[in-house]
């Protein structure tokens, strides 16, 4: 899947006034390319990867995905797009502690009103090398496997662009590097277009390229 960031500027209300968070952003991303942004903390990325998803609205500017323009997206056509053609990866997994591995991983398939939910979410958990653990709830897991769970939620559904917000933040060097493998691993089999929002220089460098964000701004020549 293919995105164009055009003009993008986001504000929030502060005080009186109004705050800056994002300052006219354009770039593009080609289908099956594989794009870090970059940035300190504070610098726009998290809310940038928002936008993109079609979780938030701009306050200017544009957003296309394979062409579709989001801001002309109400929200429940913007619901429909993320759950046909989007997978997420978060910084906090996301898990609904109610509910086992596998039932975590077929969410999203049973929102889509799979039949095959149940069958696809296995296969997903065992390629991420938790076939022994489905009945496990998120409480009963590690870090790394809370991970896991959300990489295999992710791509179930058989997502055209993944997006991943600091995927190995909470995690310790040696699990984030395992996780980081596996989903470069997965990525490149179904040849998926992947944007990552990271702080992690040595992750940023295992993408093809580079967006970096300095106070809300693309930095010249990223």
């Amino acid at each position: 899947m293919s995105i164009e960031v055009e003009e993008l500027g986001k504000d929030v209300p502060s005080g009186n006034g109004h705050l800056t968070i994002l300052h006219d952003i354009s770039f593009s991303v080609a289908a099956g390319e594989a794009v870090a942004i970059v940035g300190a903390s504070g610098s726009g990325k998290s809310t940038l990867l928002g936008l993109m998803a079609g979780l938030d609205e701009p306050t200017r500017g544009r957003v296309y995905l394979e062409g579709q323009d989001l801001n002309m997206l109400d929200e429940d056509a913007r619901a429909t797009l993320r759950g046909h053609s989007l997978g997420f990866v978060f910084q906090s997994f996301q898990l609904l502690q109610s509910l086992t591995a596998l039932e975590n991983a077929m969410l999203p398939l049973e929102l889509l009103g799979r039949p095959d939910a149940r069958e696809v979410a296995t296969i997903q958990l065992q390629r991420v090398g938790l076939g022994t653990r489905l009945d496990h709830y998120p409480k009963h897991l590690s870090g790394g496997e809370q991970q896991r769970v959300a990489l295999a939620r992710a791509f179930a559904p058989g997502p055209r662009l993944l997006l991943a917000d600091e995927p190995t933040g909470n995690l310790d060097a040696a699990t984030g590097a395992e996780v980081i493998d596996l989903m470069f691993a997965m990525n490149a089999e179904r040849g998926t277009t992947l944007v990552l929002v990271t702080h992690d220089e040595t992750l940023a460098r295992r993408c093809g390229r580079k967006l970096r964000l300095e106070a809300g701004r693309r930095v010249e020549g990223s």
